[in-house]
């Protein structure tokens, strides 16, 4: 009877022990096969996501080749102007060379810039005074025979201009008291020197014309004296401050 006892016992302790071995393989094979899903889930949003980002580096790298093609487009553009802008240059090079020397001449009228080289220089002195005479203005240098000479000068090309070593600018204002001359607010006595940087030949050809200055000027009782200089020197205008 104990036997029979110990028999049944050792068969459900069999039974369990085989559904025990059953369901610890069906958990293992259940984890095991989530585990599994999971991990091919977690690939596949890995991939999707390295796939987008591919995707967006690709747009990227094609937005930007075509930035450098519409910047090479310009370049070449550009280069093609400078092209043309140098043939301009070339073609018109004697233009810019008299502009440049046109600007230099107004300078030195301005007297921004210091001038030398050949001119002429005028002497203007009062004439002797005649007691005979009613009026001995009549016998003294005034403003408008010096605006005469200077008007003729700068028609006749002087680049430079000076009175008494003072520099006369083209808006240079110039008055006569007496016997002296103001010019730009200086006060300058007679003689007056006036000298001017120029071609020499053409100035003086331009006041010794026949009922020119000079001869105004000595029917007006001045005394004129007129030289050439091979070497004049003038500095440049001092502006006040």
């Amino acid at each position: 009877m104990m036997n029979k006892k110990n028999s049944k016992e050792n068969f459900l302790s069999r039974k369990q022990f085989q559904l025990l071995i059953v369901c610890v393989t069906m958990g293992f094979i259940i984890g095991y096969s989530y585990n599994q899903a999971k991990d091919n889930r977690d690939a596949g949003s890995t991939n999707k996501e390295l796939l987008e980002q591919e995707d967006s580096y690709r747009e990227e790298l094609i937005a930007q080749q075509e930035r450098n093609k519409e910047l090479s487009e310009e370049a070449t553009a550009l280069q093609e102007k400078i092209r043309k802008y140098e043939k301009s240059f070339v073609a018109s090079k004697k233009d810019y060379t008299k502009l440049v020397e046109e600007a230099e001449d107004l300078r030195l009228l301005l007297g921004d810039l210091n001038a030398e080289g050949k001119g002429i220089r005028i002497t203007l002195q009062d004439g002797d005074y005649n007691p005979k005479s009613a009026n001995p203005n009549d016998y003294i240098v005034h403003e408008s025979h010096i605006f005469k000479l200077l008007n003729e000068l700068k028609i006749s090309g002087a680049q430079a201009i000076a009175i008494n070593g003072q520099r006369v600018l083209a808006n240079s204002y110039i008055r006569c008291n007496g016997p002296v001359i103001t010019i730009d607010g200086k006060q300058h006595p007679a003689p007056f020197v006036v000298e001017a940087v120029g071609d020499s030949a053409t100035l003086i050809a331009a006041l010794n014309l026949n009922g020119g200055v000079v001869d105004q000027l000595l029917n007006d009782n001045i005394v004129v004296s007129l030289e050439e200089d091979q070497k004049l020197t003038m500095p440049k205008a001092k502006v006040e401050s």
